[in-house]
């Protein structure tokens, strides 16, 4: 009677944790015996990573990949927490019976802390009234554990042994789905507080310790097995760095960046804490840079920081996560090891605090915000890096000032570029090197951005395309330049035009080529028209006509050059239009005998009066390498 009872008890408690709300971990726990439904009831499939005795309840993208942090993982099968198999029968069909918490340990094969509560004097209290969570570490939990501690723990018995358990314990019956992410429980010694993290993947932990079993529910409260064994934390953050001896310069680097209080206050950090050995690594004159710059000494410390705690066992495959300088660092594991951006630099992991978690790493974490520009010039753009630095560009930049490099990709740098000599090279790289910091949302169209020679480029915005090109010469100042558009130019004369091709404003103008006016004749003649702006891409067309050479920047606009005459009439958006009548057959022959001077009266054009209007764009794309800082 008394064994149906107790069955009936534990069936009830099991139906109340089932429809209760369930956790990230419950979840797993759920897919878990789903997999292994084939098995028999109550079964649940689980991950074990070969070489180890680590075994998981798996998210379903490490179940699929079949490896958890780049191992590979066999399947096991066995009796879902709270359950147990019957002899001849199937499956796990038979609910584990409830005992008190001591019982408990040995039902979850925690027989080392059973033992240890026998030694200590624990039992009495675990085994009479009460409702406890006890957080059991496992016996490979306890066989793992540092000789040296495990020795003086078990040596003074009555204080030490006793104590630590207290600290595994909470008054009060805690079920993973009352463990929430960020939660701090008071524990039964000293009501020092256990660390508790919920995380999306399934894994809880409590002071980064993984829970491997949960929900062994008891008489008189819970256990949970957990995969080593915690120790009482009182430090922050600040406090570890302050007195570690191997974190000098770290503390140091914080001071600078204003940071170090904060990491004495309450929070959920997780702090990439480089070593003395990694900032040394940089070189004196970097690390005195940037501590001479508080925003990059800023940047740099909130670089290694993340708003939220990481335990390494709750990272089992790469994700991304934003670190506090607002770029994102990837945290991944390969075996045991866990890595920062693909690489295994974490010499010590999970030194457990009040307020986060600090892993040391031997490398310091450098975002770009913290670099200087050339610093930031990629493989793509190698070859305009390497040539900055070579022709003198890259030392003679001031630490204290801010440049902005336009840089081309490396396939932008042909056989005629690279033929030509140092002091035109210096000029065209003197081109792409700003003399301030600009950054995309700061660009405007029509803006001029200065160079460190002197020049002024000009920012053209388009819907889709930004346009950043040297700055020659005006726009009358390249026709009169040009030895192929000589008939035109004349008529530009004749018309008047060549002063307001002078002014500030922003135009477009296709210029035909002496070419296009070859074939005309005074019958055939229509007249024709001028536009602008008009937008540009990789094959522009006018009017279905092609346009051979194009972007010929000037201060106040560009041309592009047509083989043939425009007239009206075509799809293309009409801003202000020159009409030019069949006196053009005079103009040109004045001009074939040499006396183009003479015939400005002959011609009376229309008065151009339209301004051109600055085009409204929602987003900006660059069709070249741009670097900025």
């Amino acid at each position: 009677m008394k064994l149906l009872f107790v069955a009936a008890f534990a069936l009830f408690v099991l139906s109340t944790i089932d429809q209760a709300d369930s956790s990230a971990y419950d979840k797993i726990v759920a897919h878990s015996r789903i997999r292994a439904r084939k098995e028999g009831p109550n079964v649940c499939a689980l991950q074990q990573v070969m070489g180890t005795k680590k075994k998981y309840f798996s998210t379903c993208r490490n179940w699929y990949q079949g490896a958890i942090c780049g191992k590979k993982a066999i399947v096991l099968y066995e009796c879902c927490p709270g359950y147990m198999k019957l002899e001849g029968m199937r499956g796990c069909p038979a609910v584990a019976p409830i005992d008190h918490v001591y019982g408990t340990l040995g039902l979850v094969k925690a027989t080392s802390t059973q033992n240890y509560a026998d030694i200590s004097k624990l039992r009495p209290e675990i085994e009479g009234s009460g409702s406890f969570t006890l957080f059991a570490p496992s016996n490979e939990a306890w066989e793992g554990l540092d000789e040296t501690v495990r020795g003086a723990l078990v040596s003074n018995v009555n204080i030490e042994l006793y104590n630590a358990l207290h600290y595994h314990m909470v008054n009060k019956r805690l079920l993973t789905k009352d463990l929430r992410n960020g939660q701090t429980v008071t524990s039964m010694y000293n009501d020092l507080g256990l660390h508790i993290n919920h995380y999306s993947n399934g894994v809880v932990t409590v002071n980064c310790a993984r829970v491997i079993y949960g929900n062994q529910v008891a008489t008189n409260g819970v256990v949970h097995v957990i995969d080593r064994v915690i120790s009482a934390v009182g430090n922050t953050i600040q406090d570890v760095i302050e007195v570690d001896d191997d974190l000098t310069t770290l503390s140091d680097v914080a001071h600078s960046a204003g940071l170090l209080e904060k990491l004495g206050q309450p929070g959920h950090y997780t702090l990439f804490a480089p070593t003395n050995e990694a900032f040394a690594s940089l070189g004196t004159d970097a690390l005195e840079r940037l501590q001479s710059d508080k925003e990059a000494i800023q940047a740099l410390m909130n670089f290694h920081l993340l708003d939220s705690v990481q335990c390494s066992e709750a990272i089992l495959a790469g994700s991304s996560y934003e670190t506090l300088e607002g770029n994102n660092i990837e945290i991944g594991c390969d075996g045991q090891s866990l890595t920062v951006n693909g690489v295994k630099m974490v010499r010590k992991k999970d030194i457990v605090t009040t307020n986060g978690v600090i892993h040391l790493i031997d490398r310091v974490l450098m975002p770009d915000s913290a670099k200087q520009v050339m610093e930031l010039v990629g493989s793509s753009q190698s070859t305009f890096g390497d040539m900055v630095s070579e022709l003198g560009f890259s030392a003679s930049m001031r630490p204290e000032a801010e440049y902005t490099l336009l840089a081309p990709l490396n396939t932008a740098f042909n056989d005629e570029i690279m033929s030509m000599d140092q002091r035109l090279l210096r000029i065209i790289l003197e081109s792409h090197i700003l003399k301030n910091k600009i950054v995309l949302g700061q660009l405007y169209n029509g803006q001029r951005l200065e160079t460190i020679g002197g020049k002024l480029l000009r920012v053209f915005i388009y819907r889709t395309v930004t346009c950043q090109p040297s700055v020659v010469s005006v726009t009358a100042e390249l026709l009169f330049s040009s030895l192929h558009c000589r008939i035109f130019l004349s008529l530009m004369e004749a018309a008047g035009l060549t002063d307001v091709l002078k002014q500030e404003g922003d135009f477009t103008l296709f210029a035909p080529s002496d070419k296009a006016f070859a074939g005309l004749s005074e019958s055939s003649l229509k007249p024709f028209i001028l536009w602008y702006p008009l937008q540009a891409n990789n094959t522009m067309q006018v009017n279905s006509v092609q346009v051979p050479e194009s972007d010929i920047m000037a201060t106040n606009g560009v041309i592009h050059f047509v083989n043939q005459v425009l007239y009206p009439g075509g799809r293309i958006f009409i801003r202000s239009a020159l009409i030019l009548s069949s006196s053009f057959s005079r103009i040109s022959s004045c001009y074939s005998r040499g006396s183009s001077l003479t015939c400005k009266s002959r011609c009376q054009p229309k008065e151009a009066t339209s301004k051109p209007s600055v085009w409204s764009i929602k987003r900006v794309v660059l069709n070249t390498g741009v670097i900025v800082q």
